[in-house]
């Protein structure tokens, strides 16, 4: 049987792995001539909450099945207020993964917002991974 500790540490490392992929394709896609502006944002939107829940995993601390970037700061801020603070417009996010992810009446996500989402997401890869233990992969 494997101790709890290594199975936490396998876990984070899959969380990671799924945010990864998100991070590579979202700077993938806003490097292309193409425009594919919507769906930048929404990978980037996808690592950020990925990122997130591999924080979450670290500290044990459970989390609904939720595209919410908001309510997954808040219950990262419970074991680290400083990053729920530092990374608060990260929520704006959520948009994202909900209303652009179908058909509907809502503006287009422009470039300038797509290269602004996979900033927030650069910037919340580099605080969670900063405050998970060195030897996590990813």
């Amino acid at each position: 049987m494997r101790p709890p500790d290594d199975a936490r540490r396998e876990l984070v490392a899959r969380w990671l792995e799924k945010a990864e992929d998100d991070w590579r394709l979202c700077h993938r896609l806003i490097t292309d001539a193409q425009s594919y502006a919507e769906a930048t944002a929404f990978h980037a939107q996808q690592a950020v909450e990925k990122y997130l829940k591999a924080f979450l995993t670290w500290h044990q601390v459970e989390f609904p099945k939720t595209h919410d970037i908001k309510r997954l700061l808040k219950l990262a801020g419970i074991q680290d207020p400083s990053l729920a603070e530092e990374l608060s417009d990260a929520a704006d996010l959520t948009a994202y993964a909900v209303e652009y992810r179908y058909p509907g009446e809502y503006a287009p996500v422009t470039r300038d917002e797509a290269v602004g989402a996979v900033a927030v997401a650069d910037r919340v890869r580099e605080q969670i991974r900063r405050r998970l233990p060195a030897d996590d992969p990813g």
